[in-house]
């Protein structure tokens, strides 16, 4: 198990075909969930204000991260910042195990 904190800022360009916008968005919202209800997209978070989120993704390695992410349907419009995450020595939590 791998945990990454990946920042999405979408950019989608206000001459798109509006169409092709809406369809889009259907499309993504479709395959976050699907990852959702996996276990895979395991937090997501708007930022407030702005068309962006901030994920935690729970994967084997980031190669799958990277797999699900130029999957995603709005990836083209998105700038991404991603950084990978591991326990902290002073949290009284334990590790999350799996999903």
């Amino acid at each position: 198990m791998a945990l990454f904190h990946v920042r999405m800022d979408v950019r989608i360009p206000h001459d798109l075909d509006p169409a092709v916008r809406a369809e889009t968005i259907v499309r993504e919202k479709e395959y976050s969930q699907g990852l959702q209800r996996a276990g895979t997209w395991r937090h997501i978070w708007r930022i407030a204000g702005q068309y962006s989120n901030i994920s935690v993704f729970d994967v084997e390695s980031a190669d799958e991260l990277h797999e699900i992410l130029w999957n995603l349907p709005l990836f083209a419009f998105m700038d991404l910042q991603i950084l990978p995450l591991t326990h902290h020595g002073s949290d009284i939590h334990p590790p999350e195990t799996g999903r």
